[in-house]
Parts: structure tokens; C-alpha cells; sequence
């Protein structure tokens, strides 16, 4: 099978133009529904109605179907750090979509980081292990509908990513990798062999 390298090519249209909740993300990353804890205040807390997990994950196999061929995609982590950059100089974070079908209202990106340090990074305060140059981004939903029919009923279980990019066939020889691209490749080799034996 093909793998691409999904990359900013400069274009005008390059980038991430929405975050989808869906409930299969192929990042294969689910997030957590965050609400307010009681600090010894009188009355009942509200919902802080967030949602927080990964956008994008660097270096991850992700599985793609079209009409002509199965392929994997994947981004570096240079293209996640400059995507999470230009979806926010690009004002995108009110953009959002439910399984990549519908347009949403109510949503906003309130947080959005990269992932520095595995053991230092905000994200394990909520017992998430992403690896270093993921995209974390914590969601605002005011939608009543979305967050009384979608997330608490657990029908939407994930981010999902909606931009474009441009790709590049891999092509490397074992002698041109560092230690790094062969750890990568050995990843997606598994994975491609998991998914054909399945």
C-alpha cells in the first residue's frame, strides 16, 4: 500500500479549515468531556461543557479508502505544528462540523497546544499519553443539542480534522533513515500488517 505524507504546500486553501466530532476519529484518539468540580462553593457547579483531546498526532498511520486504492496518510511534526498555527492566524476556531457532514454553530477551539514534554504536558492531568508535537485542543460547546444528544449520549467520540494538504509518495531507503524514520516505518509496517490480517 501507498503512504503519503500529508504537508502545507503554500497554497492559499492549505491548512485545517474545521474540526468535525465524529464518532470514529482516524486519528483513532478519543476526548474526554470536561466538567466543573465543587470548590467548597454553596451551589452546584455547571458544566464547563469541553471537550479535550487530539487534533493531530505526528507520525501516525492513518488509513484511506478512495474509489481507485486503500493508502495511508500522515503528517509530520512540522505540518502539525504549522497546521495548529494557521488554523488559528486563519481565525478558524469557530469552524465546525458534525461527521464532516454538517455544518455546527456554538463550537469554539478555546485551547490549542502542541505537545512538548510526554510527562509535563496538561494532558495528563486527564490520563492522556500523546506523543511529543501532537496537536491537544480543548472545545467550548454552547450547542445545547449537540451536548445533550451527541456527547453525553456518546455518539460522538473524537476530533476530526477537515483542511487540505498536499501529499508526497514515500520513498525511502533503509540507509538514507535515522533512527527516527525507522522506528516511524516499523510503526506503520505493523499497522498495515494488523489491518491486512484482520
Amino acid at each position: 500500500m501507498k503512504i503519503y505524507e500529508l504537508t502545507l504546500g503554500g497554497e492559499e486553501l492549505d491548512g485545517v479549515e474545521a474540526i468535525s466530532i465524529v464518532e470514529s476519529p482516524a486519528i483513532e484518539e478519543d476526548f474526554i468531556a470536561l466538567k466543573n468540580q465543587e470548590f467548597n462553593l454553596a451551589e452546584v457547579s455547571k458544566e464547563k461543557r469541553i471537550l479535550l483531546g487530539a487534533l493531530l498526532i505526528p507520525n501516525k498511520p492513518i488509513y484511506r479508502r478512495n474509489d481507485k486504492e486503500e493508502y495511508y496518510v500522515y503528517f509530520s511534526k512540522d505540518t502539525v505544528r504549522e497546521a495548529s498555527q494557521l488554523y488559528l492566524t486563519k481565525g478558524n476556531q469557530n469552524n465546525a462540523t458534525l461527521e464532516h457532514e454538517h455544518s455546527l454553530s456554538g463550537l469554539t477551539l478555546v485551547e490549542s497546544w502542541i505537545v512538548e514534554d510526554t510527562e509535563k504536558d496538561k494532558s495528563k492531568l486527564y490520563n492522556m499519553n500523546y506523543p511529543i508535537g501532537t496537536w491537544v485542543g480543548a472545545v467550548k460547546v454552547k450547542d445545547d443539542d449537540v451536548w445533550n444528544n451527541y456527547v453525553k449520549t456518546g455518539k460522538v467520540k473524537g476530533f476530526s480534522i477537515e483542511g487540505y494538504f498536499s501529499n508526497k509518495a514515500q520513498e525511502k531507503e533503509e540507509a538514507e533513515m535515522g533512527k527516527d524514520d525507522q522506528e516511524f516505518w516499523q510503526n506503520v509496517l505493523n499497522v498495515i500488517e494488523y489491518a491486512e490480517n484482520k
